[in-house]
């Protein structure tokens, strides 16, 4: 590559990683943490987690709605998560003037903790890892650091790709820390900076809706709408009717999701997991009247839109669920080699900054000297 080239790809790199590889690195961080920390803060807080009479048998969704909607009144809306494996508990997303989630034991509707969007090491990282405490104004923002990734990968990329391959893989690490660290950085993310590519991209579609109704835009698709509801006066209708009815409509469907609100002029959604949906949580909904229990919409997650269709592979791509504990594992590692790259870039940046000169350059040797970071 020409000098004057490379000299404008490096500096592309250099301080698009200065502006945006802390926060990028923070964001890995937290993303490879919470596939650690989850199985673990669930072992250590079993009053929330596990149920006390795993086979006893399920009380019913309006017992839990009644629960939920008498403690956190009628202003909130509500996602309720039925367990996912015996001897889970029951989770109820609230969101109103208080924003959390409710763990209730499924057998008897008894009410078990409360956890703020905030509370505990866990939620905080999640928090932290998809909005960057920042609430909706930080979705964008994530969107726009993922992205970003894509082009420190591509710079990255065109400064490492070799003359000679015999080269391009070799690392040494008896020229001191820096030698080391400059090899390790161009070595780890030459190789996993496709993969981790895949996970950055992902999180950046589900971070921001613009990303997907563009997809959709592009496809010709009609954008998939909840339906409109006609207000109607009485009581709500209940719950457990329409989980029978849902399940009658899919028979093979497992409940993933149920969201509602109190308030009469929000329909109702069951999320429903199909056995050919390779999203973990199910994109299939049927959507009911909320006072007459009517069956409103359905949609087939392989009938929606190509943008909303899309997450039912986004998501469990991002999580690692898509190719079981092996995929975790891998996210897990590219989110912590992630974080490596953040902080060795910037490390090696501050070193050649103290290292200007002859002398000290000399001391970094020749490598060195022809790709300064």
């Amino acid at each position: 590559m020409h000098a004057a080239a490379r000299r404008w790809w490096l500096r592309l790199h250099r301080w698009l990683g200065l502006g945006l590889g802390l926060a990028l690195a923070v964001v890995a961080f937290t993303g490879a943490s919470m596939i650690v920390l989850e199985p673990l803060d669930q072992r250590l807080h079993r009053e929330l987690f596990a149920a006390a009479t795993p086979d006893a048998p399920p009380a019913s969704l309006d017992a839990m709605r009644l629960a939920v909607v008498q403690r956190h009144g009628a202003q909130a809306s509500f996602t309720m998560r039925p367990p996912r494996a015996p001897g889970d508990t029951f989770w109820v997303r609230v969101n109103g003037p208080w924003h959390g989630t409710v763990y209730v034991d499924p057998s008897t509707a008894s009410i078990l903790g409360h956890r703020g969007e905030r509370e505990g090491v866990f939620n905080f990282l999640f928090e932290l890892h998809s909005t960057l405490l920042l609430g909706d104004a930080g979705k964008p923002l994530l969107a726009v650091i993922a992205l970003s990734y894509l082009f420190l990968l591509a710079t990255g990329l065109v400064l490492w790709w070799p003359r000679n391959w015999r080269q391009a893989w070799r690392m040494r690490f008896d020229g001191g820390a820096t030698r080391s660290l400059f090899d390790l950085h161009r070595v780890a993310g030459s190789l996993l900076g496709i993969v981790i590519a895949v996970s950055v991209a992902s999180g950046a579609y589900m971070a921001w809706k613009p990303l997907s109704r563009l997809v959709t835009a592009i496809s010709g698709d009609a954008p998939a709408k909840p339906p409109v509801v006609t207000s109607v006066p009485g009581a709500a209708a209940s719950l457990q009717a329409m989980a029978r009815t849902a399940q009658a409509l899919f028979p093979q469907a497992a409940i993933g999701y149920v969201q509602f609100t109190p308030q009469p002029s929000k329909p109702v959604r069951f999320r429903l997991k199909l056995p050919d949906d390779p999203h973990p949580n199910g994109l299939t909904s049927v959507w009911f009247h909320p006072v007459t229990g009517a069956v409103l919409a359905l949609h087939r997650w392989d009938e929606l839109d190509a943008g909303t269709k899309g997450n039912s592979y986004m998501y469990p791509l991002h999580t690692g669920e898509l190719g079981g504990v092996a995929h975790e594992v891998l996210n897990a590692v590219c989110g912590f080699a992630l974080f490596g790259l953040g902080l060795t870039g910037t490390w090696l940046w501050w070193r050649r900054r103290r290292t200007r000169g002859p002398a000290p350059a000399q001391r970094a040797g020749s490598a060195w000297r022809r790709h300064p970071f």
